[in-house]
């Protein structure tokens, strides 16, 4: 199916600026462990945020020697112009024109680095967006926006794969499951929308900043343990698995059973790592005070609010815009700020 995307070797390129803005996401049912080419081992679903976005330009130069210069908040970023290179030479077949000239990538985000917020998704997505507008601009087919933005999520996925679900809004599906029409593992689909409850259209995520300093195994080392991981394949089927109750949860708005689900994902995820080979812990003291007290909060209250986590220390908040609402954000504030490495929240809703 790859060969759908396969590009057109009739192009006219020039010099040319290009920008994208491109939201991240974070993930409900988690991804983790993958096969070659940013395969997903299991199906994933994420909600795309509203604020927490990376801003790029791109400017390419025609007929010059390919080369990549990156500026992140205006500081040039060796490495990752390394990173991008590779990228792009593993990209050439989809966009035959790529190789033919050099690039100055500018990129911004609009939250903290190391914030939990995952910023290669968001990265990534950016930057395919941005190909994306060359590849239109220097090809002489047309082609309409849907495919455009597939090919986008395609191409993103080879980045970064939780990328592939930034070119969506609303919830967003990436990896082949019999319970979403379209789903594939080589990108990402929206979730029908007329499938959702009105209650998960406007919901907040809050993001404690309980560790903003690097992690101690990187998300593609982490990856890599499930490779050797006991526990891998029966997680994998797991994930599968919960898009079957998933799907009627979201459905009904069942959101006790939204808040269970997700909350054990989460956990899922961090008890993979525990039980790799060799094992390694993202989650921090402050974490794990974080969830006890939300916990006892939501037990005595029966409001709303419950967790999820990337992979890393910091703790996504989610909790619906309704009348608990206030008493939900006055907890946060007064409860567990004080749990965070500087007092750091990160405030968001989910983009529909």
């Amino acid at each position: 199916m790859e060969n759908q995307f396969l590009g057109n070797q009739h192009f006219n390129i020039s010099n040319q600026v290009v920008s994208a803005t491109c939201p991240s996401n974070i993930a409900l049912i988690k991804y983790w462990g993958k096969y070659a080419n940013q395969i997903p081992a299991n199906p994933s679903i994420s909600y795309t945020l509203n604020h927490c976005n990376t801003q790029t330009s791109m400017e390419f130069l025609a007929n010059e020697p390919f080369s990549v210069q990156t500026f992140l908040a205006g500081n040039e970023e060796l490495k990752f112009a390394e990173k991008i290179e590779k990228y792009f030479k593993n990209i050439e077949q989809y966009l035959p024109w790529i190789l033919k000239g050099k690039y100055v990538i500018k990129t911004e985000n609009t939250f903290p680095h190391s914030s939990g917020i995952a910023s290669s998704a968001s990265g990534f997505g950016a930057i395919a967006s941005c190909l994306m507008s060359l590849d239109e601009i220097f090809s002489t087919d047309n082609h309409q926006p849907s495919v455009i933005n597939q090919k986008a999520s395609f191409l993103a996925r080879l980045g970064s794969g939780s990328a592939c679900r930034s070119l969506y809004n609303g919830l967003v599906v990436w990896g082949k499951t019999d319970e979403v029409e379209g789903s594939s593992d080589l990108y990402a689909v929206k979730y029908p929308d007329e499938e959702i409850h009105p209650i998960f259209k406007n919901f907040n995520d809050w993001v404690l900043l309980i560790h903003e300093g690097e992690k101690s195994v990187s998300s593609t080392v982490g990856h890599g343990l499930m490779n050797t991981n006991p526990y891998a394949e029966r997680r994998f089927q797991e994930a599968r698995d919960n898009f079957v109750p998933l799907k009627e949860i979201l459905k009904t708005g069942n959101l006790e059973k939204f808040i269970k689900l997700v909350e054990h994902e989460a956990l899922t995820l961090h008890a993979m790592m525990m039980m790799s080979e060799p094992a390694f812990i993202l989650m921090k003291t402050g974490t794990l005070e974080v969830i006890n007290k939300l916990w006892s909060f939501r037990k005595e209250t029966g409001h709303p609010l419950f967790f999820t986590l990337d992979a890393g220390a910091n703790v996504h908040l989610l909790f619906p815009e309704n009348e608990s609402s206030d008493a939900i954000k006055n907890f946060i504030e007064t409860e567990l700020l004080q749990h965070t490495q500087k007092g750091g929240v990160v405030k968001d809703v989910m983009k529909f």
